[in-house]
């Protein structure tokens, strides 16, 4: 059994690096291709407030990872590692092709796709699931349409400004919005392990009750910023560069927006994707000046990778589960 819980472990914090390199484009493409910071700069930034988040904004969305998709007494050390199987597996095929995919997605797939092999469909909790479900769907929606609203607000106030002095204040004020995106992800994401290790735990009799230990929390919150520092260049190009052309206003909106969406996502237990939020609130930000502006072949390619992303990492978990000799 502890053998069994220290594999678990291991491969949950695994799991939060392969999120931190994987999502730090999200927080800081933008203020790289933009030139705000420099690539070192701003992965060290995105790395510390990522660290940072955890300690923050408490742990619900812990509580709905660790308890809201099985049902009730059905987590075993074999399902979680079989979801963390799918998960990472998933993670590191959309990273080695440069496309952001979701990590949420990914776990949540993961741990659905581990219980239905376990137990039939009986074996998920399906109103936690849905709820889960509505919060993926919305999440990026919201993405877009706070992204849109406040690209056109700032277009609005800077409308007499000299171009160049609307760049020079837009590329100091994404040192601030980049942050926030960091503070936020480091805030949803790591929460996300934490819940995983809490429910082993639990299933291992180790604690009585779904609390996330402190040095659970410590543990989430280094790997998450250790794989942040590594970066994912591929996919920073892509969000960068390949779904829009960016001006340092369109980062400082999209950064903005998608950090308000994912805290809020955050404080309401909801564990959201990242990289779909920052991705739509880029298409947002980007269609404002006119719907071309947005490549949309591109953009197909990231809304597709999405889709895929649930059905693809359960049906690894679930192949895992039956395989894994635990």
């Amino acid at each position: 059994m502890i053998e069994v819980l220290i594999l678990l472990i291991f491969l949950s914090l695994f799991f939060d690096f392969v999120n931190g390199f994987h999502d730090s484009s999200n927080a800081i493409a933008t203020v790289i291709l933009t030139r705000a910071l420099s690539v070192k700069q701003a992965l060290f930034l995105s790395a510390s407030l990522n660290f940072v988040g955890p300690f923050i904004f408490g742990t619900a969305v812990a509580h709905t990872i660790g308890t809201g998709i099985v049902a009730p007494g059905g987590i075993t050390m074999h399902l979680l590692i079989a979801a963390l199987v799918g998960a990472i597996a998933w993670g590191l095929v959309t990273w080695a092709m440069g496309l952001p995919s979701s990590s949420s997605h990914a776990l949540i797939g993961g741990i659905t796709g581990s219980a239905i092999v376990a137990y039939g469909l009986g074996g998920v909790n399906l109103a936690g699931l849905t709820s889960i479900f509505i919060a993926l769907v919305i999440s990026p929606i919201a993405g877009i349409v706070v992204g849109f609203a406040m690209m056109i607000t700032m277009v609005w106030i800077f409308r007499k400004q000299n171009p160049k002095r609307v760049n020079f204040v837009f590329k100091n004020l994404q040192l601030l919005s980049s942050a926030f995106v960091s503070l936020s992800h480091g805030t949803n994401d790591a929460q996300k392990t934490m819940g995983i290790i809490t429910a082993g735990l639990v299933a291992a009799g180790m604690i009585d009750g779904f609390s996330v230990p402190w040095w659970v929390v410590v543990l989430s919150a280094t790997a998450i910023s250790l794989g942040t520092l590594s970066g994912g260049w591929r996919i920073i190009k892509t969000m960068g560069t390949k779904i829009v052309s960016l001006r340092p206003i369109h980062g400082f909106c999209a950064e903005f927006s998608s950090a308000m969406v994912i805290l809020f996502g955050s404080l309401a237990g909801m564990p959201l994707s990242t990289t779909h939020v920052v991705s739509s609130s880029l298409m947002g930000v980007g269609s404002v000046e006119r719907i071309h502006a947005v490549r949309w072949i591109v953009a197909r390619k990231i809304i597709w990778t999405w889709l895929l992303t649930i059905p693809a990492s359960a049906a690894v978990a679930a192949i895992a589960y039956i395989i894994l000799p635990l």
